[in-house]
């Protein structure tokens, strides 16, 4: 492991920034990490995604698939100021592991690239931030192979951003490739060289040319918000540079601009001008102290990650916010539950340092808190806290049906996804009280592929996994009366029971009903129960296989023995009088409806819509999807055996980005075909 620091931490000396690098999946964020810590000399050289040698993406499932699935975090010092980098994945099936590391973060270097596929999901992106309010600069990467003008990459760009994409270089052509740049800030041209430094040279008047209409665009923007500076621009005054740079640095961190730095993350070209950028303009810990908490300032952390490693058991991965944390601690959870602190880590890569203490701005792993969990709050003094900030579950989209191989492995099994659970907070684990099933559902394929390959790899469990179960009902369409008689004789006393019953449907969603209308003592009063039980015991499973619902159970008539009479011969003839008379009923199948959102880009509103109609969803209309420019929203009714695997189909309609909300709505008739290959499917036949 590459040690952090010098082993001690940061508890003296300027706070470290914790930056994060965003964006959408294959942008090269985690080449962007290695070419900065490669410039910074944290790393001896810079590896690359292909070759399988680089800081982040060293988990086994990452290296598997060639993408990140969780996040990488490394430290690095340039020119005496220290920074944490949190490389987040791009994918919209992992973004929920950006969500917990956006609560402990000073800013972000949005990664993206000259690709207009990539816009919905650049503007996932930046929704999170915004929403956030985290200040943030993009990083135009692959500069190398952009075949348009910087400008028209960032008009396509723009509408993914609710502030203007401000560009702060522009690019020097060379036979179409882009060999250098023009700061427009500093006003001075550099040249790129091979994972080095670039160096200053002369402007030659055409490129003079091009920085002075630039700089005025970009001067334009930042007027926007400062007065004089409108003033002088009306007057054609030239403004102050230090003023120039004060409206970059304050519109920044107030949110009203994204300043926007090109390169190529695989050359190391833009990387030592970014890292300047970073060491003068972002912003300090205490501008995410008072996002977090507002005016408080007492000294706490904010758990951003939970790990559970092999050997170190768990890791609450947390920023300090104020104070310094040392091994050993006495803090509070959310201000009131006393914990302590076993074991203080440093974080680079998949490998922890242990360290004796960590202070302002660092970002340190805190060991075996077994209450802590990711967005939690920790503090040094007892007392309520109250965060401005909210870390909310993403809905799940998919689901599959788990379980142990091996009875054996059973405990093992829900040990490891309470575990898994607890690092990925978009993971979630039920149980299916209908079809007996345990669900694990997530954010897509990829995302549940990942987690059973850590169930297999890092617990060793050999488990299998297939399609949830539809839990089906039944009910019926016609009503009957019928009689029950459960006798038996076997020596000494026997079993006698005798019910008359009339069964009727009710209307859809009334759930099962009993009641009786004995007289007389034909039925004794203490074995209506029994009676009762049974016929919810032959309720259990109809004549089609399935849960019966939605009908009225009357108990008329029937007889006793006064010897051989008992609660479980009346139970018996409940169960035998419901058998014998639901299939003279009608029975029919009947399906769960689920009222269904789907949030997807505008232009793929068409092929949403009819991939819901091939697959028996009722379409309800669409609109706009508030606040989200270019996105609709389409609401539907579908049965439940439709949306199974429909986020597949969705987000490859829509470039990867679509999600959608289910919610059960009703229960509905299923006939004909549908309920052969319903019935079918679950191994039952039709009637």
């Amino acid at each position: 492991m590459a040690i952090t620091s010098n082993g001690k931490g940061s508890a003296a000396g300027s706070a470290p920034r914790c930056i994060a690098l965003v964006g959408p999946f294959g942008s090269g964020k985690t080449s962007l990490l290695e070419a900065l810590l490669a410039r910074t000399d944290k790393v001896a050289r810079q590896g690359t995604v292909a070759n399988g040698n680089t800081v982040g993406d060293a988990s086994p499932e990452a290296r598997a698939h060639g993408m990140s699935v969780e996040l990488n975090i490394a430290d690095a010092e340039f020119l005496g100021d220290r920074f944490v980098f949190v490389d987040c994945p791009g994918s919209v099936e992992f973004l929920s592991e950006m969500d917990g590391a956006l609560s402990g973060v000073d800013l972000a270097v949005v990664v993206a690239e000259d690709d207009e596929r990539k816009v919905p999901a650049l503007q996932l992106i930046l929704k999170a931030l915004e929403a956030r309010a985290i200040p943030r600069v993009l990083f135009l990467n692959k500069i190398d192979k952009s075949t348009r003008r910087v400008r028209d990459v960032l008009s396509v760009l723009q509408p993914a951003s609710a502030v203007p994409l401000v560009l702060r270089q522009i690019p020097i052509w060379e036979d179409g490739l882009a060999t250098g740049f023009i700061d427009l800030a500093l006003e001075r041209a550099h040249v790129y060289h091979e994972k080095e430094e670039s160096t200053q040279i002369d402007m030659s008047d055409a490129d003079l040319a091009r920085e002075h209409e630039a700089r005025f665009t970009m001067l334009e923007h930042l007027a926007d918000h400062d007065d004089d500076l409108m003033e002088a621009l009306l007057e054609d005054i030239a403004p102050n540079r230090d003023q120039v740079f004060a409206d970059l640095v304050n519109e920044m961190q107030d949110g009203l601009i994204c300043p926007v730095f090109f390169g190529s993350a695989e050359h190391g070209n833009g990387v030592s001008r970014l890292l300047k950028a970073l060491r003068h303009e972002v912003p300090g810990v205490d501008l995410l102290s008072r996002r977090v908490l507002g005016t408080t300032s007492r000294a706490m952390l904010q758990v951003v990650k939970t790990l559970h490693t092999q050997h170190g058991g768990k890791q609450s991965i947390a920023r300090v916010l104020e104070g310094v944390v040392s091994d050993g601690d006495t803090l509070f959870l959310n201000g009131d539950t006393e914990i302590k602190v076993s074991g203080l880590f440093s974080v680079f890569g998949q490998q922890a340092n242990k360290i004796a203490t960590a202070g302002k701005g660092d970002l340190v792993g805190l060991g075996r808190l077994d209450d802590v969990q990711t967005g939690d709050l920790l503090s040094f003094e007892n007392g309520k806290i109250e965060s401005l900030q909210v870390l909310e579950r993403r809905n799940p989209v998919l689901a599959t049906a788990i379980s142990a191989k091996q009875r054996k492995d059973e405990v093992r099994l829900s040990a490891a996804l309470a575990k898994l659970v607890e690092e990925d907070r978009s993971l979630i684990v039920s149980q299916n009280q209908t079809t007996a099933e345990t669900l694990l559902a997530g954010q897509g394929e990829m995302h549940l592929r990942v987690a059973q390959e850590r169930l297999a790899g890092k617990y060793g469990l050999d488990i299998a996994a297939n399609t949830p179960h539809v839990p089906y009902a039944e009910t019926i369409r016609s009503g009957t009366k019928v009689r029950g008689r459960h006798k038996k004789q076997s020596g000494g006393h026997g079993q006698f029971g005798d019910v008359v019953i009339e069964i009727s449907p009710l209307p859809r969603g009334e759930g099962v009903q009993f009641s009786d209308t004995i007289t007389g003592g034909v039925v004794p009063k203490q074995y209506i129960p029994s009676v009762r039980d049974g016929v919810l015991d032959a309720l259990g499973q109809g004549p089609l296989g399935f849960p019966v619902v939605d009908v009225s159970v009357c108990l008329t008539d029937g007889s006793y023995h006064s010897v051989d009479s008992s609660d479980q011969a009346f139970k018996m003839a409940g169960i035998l009088a419901i058998r014998e008379g639901l299939p003279e009923c009608k029975p029919v199948l009947l399906e769960p409806i689920h009222k269904v959102v789907i949030a997807c880009p505008s232009d793929a509103t068409a092929r949403v819509n009819a991939i819901v109609s091939a697959r028996r969803g009722q379409l309800l209309g669409f609109d706009a999807r508030p606040e989200w420019n270019g996105w609709d929203e389409v609401q539907a009714l579908m049965p439940e055996a439709e949306i199974g695997d429909l986020i597949i189909e969705l987000r490859s309609a829509t470039a990867g980005v679509a999600s959608y909300t289910a919610e059960f709505d009703h229960m509905a008739e299923l006939s004909g075909k549908a309920a052969d290959i319903a019935l079918q499917r679950s191994g039952r036949q039709a009637a």
